[in-house]
């Protein structure tokens, strides 16, 4: 199977979040496979020189963006069995950041159009093309209503949601100025673009097939709570829904090999894991007490990623005999609030505003709990990290967090849970988590056990594109 994988960021040569990640990731793992994979991605001005040498120079053309004419370099990189072609234009993509920019509707309208347009250019001939998020959605819509010719009727297409908050919504316009087609040849669906054109909408009703990064963000996103507006065009193509786990890169997160870490450990020696756990008392100025509870907690710092909930009850928590360790950067306000308990409890909690790869990892190595009480989660990374590192993850139940951490009272737990989003009911998961640890030390060792010895790596998920994959290129017709 030949497969290109269509994408606005790839690690390692640039990325924003978890879509770089997967980027980077899942495309290695097919290509372990035997697919032919080949990774189309922009040609950003962010990647480190290292790889901008090792690019070559495949051809230039001209993609029409509306009325204008807009050059288009192709540079190829191939790396671990992947080709990367890069859609070079130093207009569109030569800026200081990824996103945030008021001509991303154009910016991505080029990216896409430049994909298509590239494949008759370096004879790339693939039997499914991957797009993800708004970015590269429309795809799936211009191959069956602008590029019709022979060459491309067979090709199928299958759209992966990161996150359905960034969707892409332009003024209805676009469709023409970006894209060259008008209202009336994009029948069936012009009625959908009357007002705004919604790029990852028409991406969800132009795919073939449609996923997204769990099987319960899956069936949330299909509801008024958690679809943002499409819930109901979710609902009536659930049909062609589906949701697969995120892995980990089990090579970069290993506790056993980790440079970052003061000691390695693993599942079958965690005499490592209690050096660690010094270690990071050590450096982030906390009272070296092995038998304290110390929790650990990396992320951006938004509302969104539950760290106004935190707040609410952080004075009820800072009374308890617990060590509490922030890393990240977000939200002035919140950063201000969490430097200000830091200031007062100078022996309980320690906040780094900032982020830093190492300090990440130490606090997966050594933290004993590790607080993750988003609103939604997609997927989310840290907690599987974080069960990789034998650290127990305190979850919102919501998204992958609901489907990667089995809370404690139920059957092997790897972590604890809540489920209504309230201060109320995070301080009560804390608690529970606590006494455990204080009271029940052969039970939270068992925990430990039982989280590391989990599979959330890349094989394991990469087996269930592998067969999503199989059954989009089986269908019949365009």
């Amino acid at each position: 199977m030949n497969v290109l994988f269509c994408t606005a960021e790839c690690a390692p040569f640039f990325k924003t979040g978890g879509l770089g990640d997967v980027a980077g990731a899942l495309p290695k793992e097919l290509a372990k496979k035997n697919l032919t994979m080949s990774v189309a991605l922009p040609y950003f001005s962010q990647m480190p020189q290292s790889y901008q040498e090792q690019c070559e120079k495949v051809t230039d053309f001209y993609v029409k963006v509306g009325e204008q004419n807009q050059q288009c370099g192709i540079k190829r990189l191939v790396l671990d069995q992947v080709t990367y072609y890069f859609i070079e234009n130093a207009a569109y993509f030569g800026r200081e950041n990824l996103y945030g920019y008021e001509d991303d509707g154009e910016r991505f309208a080029f990216f896409s159009q430049a994909i298509i347009e590239m494949l008759d250019k370096i004879q790339l001939s693939p039997d499914l093309i991957h797009v993800n998020d708004y970015h590269t959605a429309m795809i799936p819509f211009l191959l069956k209503e602008k590029y019709t010719q022979p060459e491309l009727a067979s090709i199928k297409t299958l759209l992966t949601i990161h996150n359905i908050e960034f969707q892409g919504v332009f003024d209805h316009k676009a469709i023409t100025e970006y894209f060259g087609v008008e209202l009336a040849e994009a029948a069936p669906l012009a009625a959908e673009i009357t007002e705004n054109i919604n790029y990852l909408k028409m991406g969800i009703l132009y795919a073939d097939r449609v996923n997204t990064v769990s099987l319960t963000y899956a069936e949330e996103i299909q509801t008024p709570e958690f679809g943002f507006g499409l819930d109901q065009i979710l609902h009536e193509q659930r049909e062609k829904l589906s949701g697969i786990l995120n892995g980990i890169d089990y090579e970069l997160n290993d506790p056993a090999s980790d440079q970052y870490l003061a000691a390695n450990f693993s599942a079958n020696d965690l005499s490592g894991k209690k050096s660690d756990k010094e270690n990071l008392q050590k450096q982030m100025k906390l009272p070296v007490r092995p038998e304290v509870p110390l929790i650990g907690m990396v992320s951006r710092l938004t509302a969104q990623k539950g760290f106004a909930l935190v707040l609410e009850g952080l004075e009820e928590l800072l009374e308890e005999d617990i060590q509490l360790v922030l890393l990240g950067t977000g939200d002035p306000k919140l950063e201000a609030a969490y430097r200000e308990y830091a200031e007062r409890y100078p022996r309980k909690l320690a906040v780094n505003l900032t982020f830093d790869l190492a300090a990440a990892q130490q606090i997966y190595a050594g933290a004993d709990l590790f607080l993750m009480p988003s609103i939604a989660e997609p997927c989310g990374l840290s907690q599987m990290i974080a069960m990789r590192y034998g650290t127990l993850p305190l979850v919102h139940e919501v998204g992958g967090l609901r489907d990667t951490v089995i809370p404690f009272g139920k059957e092997a737990a790897t972590g604890f849970s809540f489920t209504e989003f309230d201060a109320k009911n995070l301080l009560a998961s804390v608690h529970e988590a606590v006494a455990l640890f204080k009271k029940e030390p052969s039970t939270w060792s068992n925990m430990i056990q039982t989280a590391m010895n989990k599979d959330f790596s890349w094989e394991k998920s990469s087996q269930k594109y592998l067969a999503l994959y199989q059954a989009v290129t089986e269908i019949s017709g365009k």
